[in-house]
């Protein structure tokens, strides 16, 4: 790294911190505005879990290596006018700044000596000085703010890195193409956003080529690749590309010296660097987990016995590194199993290549000894049930889920019942599958963390409401981040990151506006003034949380979301996936893309239990069972609660807005909720009729008992009902009065969509409140049919020429009518139960299928 300083300071003798240099250009720079963060948003109160429920060790902030020239903490930084909340740390030589305390690679970093001077201001600000430009940095006390000022004054003096040993400008794509300026310095390689920056010595970020492999991907391009991001690079000629291709290869196998296993091992990105501490180049490995580490860690996987991790060398015991155990490796290793023991690892708790010995052994321990961060196999708390699909998948290539298995407890030694293939390794092997088969027997008197029944907590500090027992704090998003502070306009004192939430719940009560967020280890109680400003705040998280594009509309009235593994039937499969109670319904987000979102219909039939000692929700709707289990019993408790208001509030299957006047006739009310219920499917449902006899007599039945008529769940059946429904609205309902209805063809008649919708709300205003609520009641039901038009092919154009001369007779043929009728049903939501503000209509998105 080229470095331009004017002159060097030297060390203060006796431990003294040297005083900042006199500088002349510094003293003559006019005063700088300050400058202070973006105001919170949203009240939090956060309540934290104790650190001995999952008998880890919280390796909390305050604790992380503090000394002169050693620092960490979350900053407010101002690079010019740009500012963001920025996790930042000193080891002594290097001042690094990252987005998130888990990130791999840095937003900016640069060398101490590239440091001209220090300065402190009021109210937690500093500021640190290059030649030719300066960062602003606010702290979120003062004694943060000392503590940074002193560590950086006594870091000055500091000799500079090596100069490079190639430079230059390069294109990368990050995804979009940007020119940056790139350096080869020791075992690094550095980028800058330009030369100028190269000169100064501020980088973006470097990247240790002893975690990295390249590989020429075009004429003039190159990929740099690392176990946790690909950098794409393009030259402007064959000849460069040329010197960056060899330069790097040469930097690279300078600094790797390793066997042929290591070699191996080591081309899966993810086994290059430490699964427990992240260092680079491991040299170890633990055969049974499939880890691969280095040595300090390994130390602390030999303390843990061999029943609990088999340490092996990837340099020294060659005899026991089979092929099918590279293999292994090769295509699992640190990644599988890194999904399976450290899928839950906090942020605050995650150890790193100086950690302490105590840390690094407290980490260990909680890691594989008490499975405190590991996902649980669904089937964790029964022992016969794990031992039955261990003996079904191992006669597969499913390697990830064995290893879920075996760290939930399923054991190697059981007993298949097959009498030619008595254990799960005999099968394997008839299966001829030798992975699974080296893996088993690796494992074959290996022990697992113990299945701990969590049972819903007693302690009544747990009962209290989150505002009387939480940590007071403001908050503000940032695209995935949630950002809190002690003040409303104060720096940053911790930032959460959104994609540590397994749980959202809408907490609003009456005047109260609120939602819960629920993470591993916090709960946090977040309140607006209006329900307006809520709903931003709640949008914009759950499209951060749930897998896939969000819509809206789709999450509008949504009370409950929770990540959940998800077992249909009797069966022992089991997928991730994101819960959603919204009303009458509830919505299932898959993890996997290449899964459909679906969702299940509620009503007063529907069946659930809880088991608290498994965190298992148990729904039965129809002939469909399904559990689904949590990873907290909070999130449990609170689904449990309310799916039985659910159940109970939303026998009708469909939505009224709050404190709606009027009554929807029960033979209507009655045929909606039977179709929601059963016909969604039924191909054709209302276009194609049922039988004319039937039809008349259940209108007739309908009209005088509607709540003990029976309706049929067959496909004959249900378009029965369908045409009842149709019949009774016809004969008997009169939705839209004759005086109303040349408002209405003008409205229709509109070119311009955003005055019609408009017009159509204010003329739903003005009808009588038995047929508003009525005609909301209808036009929410078709909206529900139509979201399921690849079934019975019932798209809202084809329920508006249906259901047209229900609702404006002699005026059917009005091709304006019909697409006022598919309009209603669309826009549902927005005009029955959405907001007075008619801008919003602008940006309202919607599942509609054409």
């Amino acid at each position: 790294m080229n470095n331009v300083v004017s002159r060097q300071v030297g060390v203060v003798p006796n431990g003294e911190t040297p005083q900042p240099p006199v500088d002349q250009a510094s003293m003559q720079t006019r005063p700088i505005k300050q400058k202070t963060p973006r105001a919170a948003t949203i009240r939090v109160s956060r309540r934290k879990q104790s650190a001995a429920r999952g008998g880890g060790a919280q390796i909390a902030e305050s604790s992380c290596r503090e000394s002169v020239v050693s620092r960490s903490s979350w900053l407010d930084v101002w690079k010019g006018r740009r500012h963001n909340v920025l996790w930042a740390t000193l080891d002594g030589q290097l001042v690094s700044l990252w987005k998130k305390r888990t990130d791999k690679f840095t937003d900016i970093v640069f060398h101490v000596s590239s440091i001209t001077d220090v300065r402190k201001q009021d109210k937690g600000r500093f500021s640190i000085y290059f030649s030719k430009k300066h960062f602003e940095f606010m702290a979120h006390n003062k004694a943060v703010q000392e503590g940074w000022v002193t560590s950086l004054l006594a870091t000055r003096g500091r000799d500079p890195p090596v100069l490079p040993e190639q430079h230059g400008a390069l294109t990368m794509k990050n995804p979009r193409s940007s020119r940056v300026y790139a350096a080869i310095c020791g075992h690094n390689l550095w980028i800058y956003n330009n030369k100028e920056d190269f000169k100064l010595g501020v980088g973006l970020t470097y990247v240790p080529m002893n975690v990295a492999s390249v590989k020429q991907t075009g004429r003039h391009n190159f990929s740099l690749i690392t176990p946790y991001k690909t950098f794409n690079f393009s030259t402007d000629s064959l000849r460069e590309l040329g010197v960056w291709l060899g330069s790097l290869t040469q930097v690279i196998h300078s600094a790797l010296s390793c066997s042929e296993v290591a070699e191996r091992l080591w081309a899966s990105p993810w086994n290059k660097v430490c699964a427990d501490c992240g260092c680079a180049n491991p040299e170890w490995a633990s055969v049974n987990l499939l880890v691969v580490i280095c040595e300090a860690c390994a130390g602390q996987h030999r303390s843990l016995g061999m029943h609990v991790s088999k340490v092996r060398s990837l340099k020294l015991d060659i005899k026991v590194w089979t092929e099918p155990l590279i293999l292994l490796f090769v295509h699992y290793g640190n990644k599988a199993a890194n999904d399976v023991w450290g899928h839950n690892v906090p942020g605050a708790e995650q150890i790193l290549p100086d950690s302490s010995g105590d840390q690094r052994g407290d980490f260990i321990r909680a890691k594989y000894t008490k499975g405190r961060y590991r996902r649980t196999h669904p089937l964790a708390s029964s022992q016969s049930l794990l031992n039955k699909r261990l003996c079904e998948i191992v006669c597969g290539p499913n390697v990830p889920e064995t290893m879920s298995l075996l760290c939930s407890g399923a054991r190697v030694l059981c007993h298949s019942g097959d009498p030619h293939c008595s254990s799960p390794i005999l099968l394997a092997e008839r299966a001829g599958q030798a992975m699974q088969t080296e893996l088993l027997r690796h494992n074959e008197y290996t022990d697992a963390p113990a299945y701990a029944h969590q049972k819903p907590s007693r302690d009544p500090a747990s009962s209290v409401p989150l505002s009387a027992a939480g940590e007071e704090l403001h908050g503000k998003l940032e695209e995935d981040r949630f950002l809190f502070s002690k003040e409303n306009d104060s720096a940053a004192c911790d930032v959460l990151d959104l994609r540590e939430v397994i749980s959202v719940f809408d907490r609003s009560n009456g005047p109260t506006h609120a939602f819960e967020l629920v993470t591993l280890t916090d709960q946090l109680l977040c309140s607006a003034d209006t329900e307006d400003g809520l709903l931003i705040h709640l949008l914009h998280i759950l499209k951060v949380v749930l897998p896939g594009p969000v819509d809206e509309e789709e999450l509008d009235r949504g009370f409950a979301m929770s990540r959940v593994s998800l077992r249909e039937g009797g069966g022992l499969q089991h997928n991730e996936v994101w819960a959603v109670l919204r009303g009458g319904q509830v919505l299932i987000y898959p993890t996997d893309q290449q899964r459909h979102r679906e969702r299940l219909t509620l009503n007063p039939e529907t069946q659930y239990k809880i088991d608290s000692s498994e965190n298992t929700i148990e729904l039965v709707t129809g002939e469909r069972t399904m559990s689904m289990q949590f990873e907290r019993d909070h999130s449990c408790q609170s689904w449990h609660s309310l799916l039985k208001r659910a159940v109970t509030t939303e026998g009708k299957l469909y939505h009224l807005p709050p404190n709606a006047i009027g009554n929807v006739p029960p033979a209507i009310e009655r045929c909606i909720s039977h179709i929601t219920q059963y016909g969604l499917k039924v191909d054709g449902l209302y276009r194609r009729c049922g039988l004319a006899t039937k039809i008349s007599c259940l209108v007739e039945a309908l009209s005088s008992s509607p709540k003990t008529t029976p309706l049929e769940t067959d496909e004959e059946g249900l378009r029965n009902a369908a045409g009842a429904l149709k019949q009774y609205v016809r004969q008997q309902v009169v939705l839209i009065p004759e005086a109303h209805r040349k408002l209405w063809v003008e409205a229709a008649a509109h070119t311009e969509e955003t005055f019609r919708l408009a017009t159509y709300r204010g003329l739903l205003k003005k009808l009588p409140p038995d047929n508003r609520i009525t005609l909301n009641a209808l036009c929410g039901h078709f909206y529900i049919v139509q979201l399921y038009s690849a079934e019975n092919r019932m798209t809202a154009q084809n329920l508006a020429l249906v259901f047209v001369p229900t609702l404006f007779q002699e005026l059917a043929m009005n091709t304006d009518m019909v697409q006022l009728t598919r309009e209603l049903i669309i826009h549902h939501t927005l005009l029955f139960l959405g907001k007075e503000e008619e801008s919003d209509m602008e940006s309202e998105e919607l599942i509609t299928k054409l």
